[in-house]
Formats: C-alpha cells, structure tokens, sequence
C-alpha cells in the first residue's frame, strides 16, 4: 500500500421506510453529522437520489431512493463500520443497509 492509498467508504442510506414513508430531514442530518464528528468530514449525494432496483429470486421488483454518503479514511475500521451499519438498520427498520469500502489513490 502506497502513501497515497486510502480508503473510500459509502452508504446507501433509504430515504423512506419500508412503508415508503419518508424519513425526517432530521434523521439524515443526525447521521452526517456522527460521521463528520467520527472522521472529519463527509460527502452526500442527496440532491438527486439514487434509485435502488432489485428483484429477489421468485419475487417482484423493487425500487428504493437512497443518499449515497462518502468518507475517505486512512484505514477501516471494520468492527466500527458494522456496529454503525447495524444501528442504522436497527433504527430505521432496514433489513439491510449497504456500507462498503474500496481501496483509492489520490492523484
């Protein structure tokens, strides 16, 4: 691993419930913020949402909106990573949210 390497961690937060009711602005912004405080910084991709499509095997399509959220780090942190993916998806009923990371080099 060079000097340069780091890592580019995102989620692909819902916008809604499992209802298709929208979370509160609040919530989001709760969720910016633990990441700014835990690593300094974040990007957000909410002006216009992603758009989520899956067909589990046997059942109907399904299409969810979500923010794509980004923070660099130096290292992960896996332990952190899955005890915060797993109360976002505790907190907001999810039974599944995506966290992953991919390895970058700055140029």
């Amino acid at each position: 691993m060079t000097r340069f390497q780091q890592w580019l961690v995102q989620i692909l937060l819902p916008l809604s419930d499992n209802a298709g009711r929208r979370y509160p602005d609040e919530l989001l912004e709760h969720v910016k913020e633990t990441l700014v405080g835990q690593f300094g910084g974040v990007t957000a991709f909410s002006r216009a949402p992603a758009q989520g499509i899956w067909a589990p095997e046997g059942g109907s399509v399904s299409r969810e909106d979500v923010v794509v959220l980004e923070v660099m780090v130096a290292n992960v942190d896996a332990d952190w990573w899955r005890t915060f993916r797993e109360a976002l998806e505790r907190d907001l009923e999810q039974e599944s949210i995506v966290v992953r990371a991919t390895p970058i080099r700055m140029l």
